[in-house]
């Protein structure tokens, strides 16, 4: 008798289990539910807008890009597929290789100037006095913060060949060969003001953020460095550096992706020209999308561009995504 009182005891009552029953009733496993969904219902507009601003466009493009469409099937609005066809000739064509090389060079000299007058600046930023900080940084927000289309507007004032200020102050300072000097007139001189534009227009992002990175690392270390009879140069080697690596290489990648894209100041200063040879991928899409009405051809060449990008923004974001594993 004994044993079957235990045995009955043992088995266990119907209905929820203490156990179970989640902290503070099913009521607050409601609210924790509903408050877990909620960075997800604020991140929905942002998608929406995404989706419907990028996404829709991106589609767009590579549909167009598998098309033949020129004026004559744009105005009798014919949808002819061709398949592969504008890849196959973007792609074996010289053209689109020379453009792709001259991209690359001039994306990588101008990511250069720019890492490296940002990194100077922002160092130099770090060991001014406030006014002088102050001073400085108010003329690189006001750089920094110009539109491009008003800072081309600028560039092609000052490098004008008739009444420009460059080469008036050149002239006075007795080259007379540049009095009337066509800035425009040769593909090195066109990416020099085009360089020079974009660098100027770049510095100031690398400069404020370098500086506002700087001022994290420990004053201790420095004190420690010049104990240990470390001058200047090893200081920065040994200390300012090593702190400042992780961010040099996040900004020169945001600066490649930039640099590579940008289409507004080449455009605006010479439309690609003297004789397409500034022409850099976006602006070589457009000119034969638009510029020459092979919009089909156009939107083949944007998209390779695109993927192009996808690649670089890819690895920075491996690049990112490591940097944060490394602190943890």
């Amino acid at each position: 008798m004994s044993v079957q009182t235990e045995q009955a005891d043992s088995v266990p009552k119907a209905g929820p289990r203490k156990e179970d029953v989640p902290p503070g009733g099913p009521a607050a496993a409601t609210r924790r539910r509903a408050g877990s969904a909620g960075p997800y219902l604020l991140l929905l507009p942002a998608l929406l807008a995404t989706v419907v601003l990028l996404g829709y466009p991106l589609v767009k493009n590579g549909m167009l890009s598998f098309q033949n469409l020129n004026p004559r099937q744009l105005i009798l609005h014919l949808t002819e597929w061709n398949g592969f066809s504008n890849y196959q000739d973007v792609l074996g064509g010289s053209d689109f290789w020379k453009v792709v090389e001259r991209s690359v060079f001039f994306t990588a000299a101008n990511v250069v100037l720019i890492m490296l007058l940002g990194t100077l600046t922002g160092l130099l930023l770090a060991r001014l006095g406030k006014k002088m900080r102050l001073l400085l940084m108010l003329g690189l927000v006001l750089a920094w913060a110009m539109p491009v289309i008003a800072a081309t507007t600028v560039y092609q004032w000052l490098f004008a060949q008739r009444f420009g200020v460059v080469n008036y102050v050149l002239d006075s300072l007795g080259w007379h060969s540049m009095a009337d000097y066509n800035w425009t007139g040769s593909q090195f001189s066109t990416f020099s003001v085009v360089t020079l534009l974009i660098v100027w227009q770049s510095v100031p992002f690398v400069a404020i953020n370098l500086y506002a990175a700087s001022t994290t690392i420990p004053k201790e270390l420095y004190e420690a460095a010049s104990l240990d009879g470390a001058g200047s140069w090893k200081s920065f080697t040994s200390v300012t550096f090593p702190f400042l690596k992780p961010f040099l290489l996040a900004t020169t990648f945001l600066e490649v992706i930039w640099v590579f894209k940008s289409f507004a100041q080449l455009f605006a200063i010479n439309g690609g020209g003297p004789d397409r040879l500034t022409e850099t991928l976006p602006v070589y899409a457009f000119v034969e999308g638009v510029g020459n009405q092979h919009f089909g051809m156009g939107a083949a060449i944007s998209f390779l561009t695109i993927i192009v990008l996808l690649v670089l923004t890819g690895y920075y974001l491996r690049t990112v995504l490591k940097q944060e594993e490394d602190e943890l």
